[in-house]
């Protein structure tokens, strides 16, 4: 038998709750774009993300938006190449050889190779370092840039510079071998 009980204030509940039975809570009101503006949220996130790893990977963000003409820079003019003396070889000019290594005998070396090209060697000894990475031709005096290329050819990758480090030794060159001279087998 249908057991009938009496109604109660559970019983009249509004019909605007749309909800059933008596422990649902009625929904809040927006609750639906909650999710909209996470969602959006994280697609900005990402896409700023993305910019960002773009720029690190490329170096550069270039955008170009359709209807706007990107500014163009000039062309940064090309610098005219700074004239050189042509090496030569010169008897008369005196070479000091100094060895700005740890390696012993490289100043000899290098010296006897010049000597055989034809260059006056002066003197060899250690320079006041062992650590020169270039092996570098100084020259005191403008006019002598040619004999200093001269020198500089017959040492493979040497720099040429002119400069008064050595301005008050009796040698008008002075070399100093680096640790990227590679001497002769031999």
């Amino acid at each position: 038998m249908p057991t009938s009980y009496p109604k109660d204030r559970f019983d009249d509940l509004p019909h605007k709750l749309d909800r059933v039975g008596a422990h649902r809570a009625p929904a809040k009101k927006g609750r639906r774009w909650v999710a909209f503006w996470w969602a959006l949220a994280a697609t900005a996130l990402l896409i700023g993300v993305g910019a960002v790893g773009l720029t690190v990977l490329n170096n550069r963000l270039n955008i170009t938006i359709p209807g706007i003409e990107a500014e163009t820079t000039p062309a940064e003019p090309t610098p005219e190449p700074v004239p050189t003396a042509e090496p030569t070889t010169d008897p008369s000019a005196s070479v000091t050889v100094l060895n700005g290594t740890p390696t012993t005998g490289v100043a000899r070396s290098v010296g006897d190779l010049l000597a055989t090209s034809g260059w006056t060697v002066g003197s060899t000894s250690d320079a006041d370092t062992e650590d020169v990475v270039t092996t570098t031709v100084y020259y005191a005096d403008a006019s002598l840039e040619g004999a200093a290329r001269g020198v500089a050819a017959l040492l493979p990758g040497s720099e040429v510079l002119l400069a008064d480090d050595f301005a008050g030794s009796d040698a008008t060159l002075t070399v100093v071998v680096g640790s990227d001279y590679v001497m002769p087998a031999g």
